[in-house]
């Protein structure tokens, strides 16, 4: 599935119904709300490979990063879950336009798919957004969970830059809903605060980090992922930190379906 392989030095397009769907989710975030967009990738790391960690705050998060990405002249791929990829219309859609897949329930299909990224990776001058949390967090105050430190072996195994992406706001547009969809009840919650977010326009934040530090941090040696994880991660907590200023301990807007069950080891001394 992965057609990300160049074998020359000029930059390619991406696919055209990737670029399609860009255009279509540029329009949608401008409906919804406002976006913010600060930071961006240097020039230098432009056309090369590169992996991209953000944190993850809603559903809609997703399209923000897409609008923020393509406001800054950048076309980002993403590690999806096999579901969403295997899902009818928009599977194939995201299957063409060279999204990376990871299966997390099996593990011998797992390492398959991690040594699979790692040559993808390698080849690529599409950068690659990865979630290291691996969910929406269920923080209280919505600072970054601790995550898994898949995204920081497989920057390591490439041995690509990491851009740390901080965000904020787009858990305003819609709800966190229910962990998984048993019939039309479960979707109301998203459908009305998703249809109400055009009359509320919330501010949508992006900041695009420096380049995170991974010197001395050796693949080869015990817990280097471990290492790597707490820079990305300490990375992207420092982002966030200005783009909340003013709610430092809980979100203004109350989201009464998302899960409070977790605590954020990397939640700021001064939010505590």
């Amino acid at each position: 599935m992965f057609t990300l392989r160049q074998d020359d030095e000029s930059p390619r397009r991406a696919p055209a119904i990737w670029r399609t769907m860009l255009n279509i989710d540029r329009g949608l975030v401008n409906l919804v709300g406002r976006l913010t967009v600060s930071g961006s990738v240097p020039a230098h790391l432009r056309h090369r490979p590169l992996l991209m960690a953000a944190n993850h705050i809603g559903v809609f998060d997703a399209f923000v990063l897409m609008a923020a990405c393509k406001r800054i002249g950048i076309n980002p791929r993403f590690m999806l879950a096999g579901g969403i990829l295997d899902a009818p219309v928009i599977g194939p859609a995201l299957r063409v336009s060279g999204h990376l897949r990871v299966d997390r329930k099996q593990a011998a299909t797992a390492v398959g798919q991690f040594a699979e990224a790692v040559e993808a990776l390698k080849t690529t001058r599409e950068p690659l957004i990865v979630y290291p949390e691996g969910r929406i967090s269920h923080d209280p105050g919505l600072w970054p969970e601790r995550g898994k430190t898949g995204a920081a072996r497989l920057a390591l195994a490439a041995d690509v830059p990491v851009i740390p992406i901080s965000q904020w706001g787009a858990h305003e547009a819609v709800y966190w809903g229910t962990e998984t969809v048993n019939g039309p009840a479960d979707l109301l919650p998203l459908a009305r605060s998703g249809l109400s977010a055009p009359l509320r326009r919330p501010r949508f934040r992006v900041h695009f980090g420096a380049p995170v530090d991974l010197s001395g941090v050796e693949p080869e040696r015990p817990g280097a992922g471990v290492r790597a994880h707490a820079r990305i991660m300490q990375a992207i907590t420092d982002g966030l930190v200005p783009l909340r200023r003013d709610e430092p301990d809980v979100p203004r807007f109350h989201d009464p379906t998302r899960p409070t069950d977790t605590r954020s080891p990397w939640r700021p001394k001064s939010g505590s």
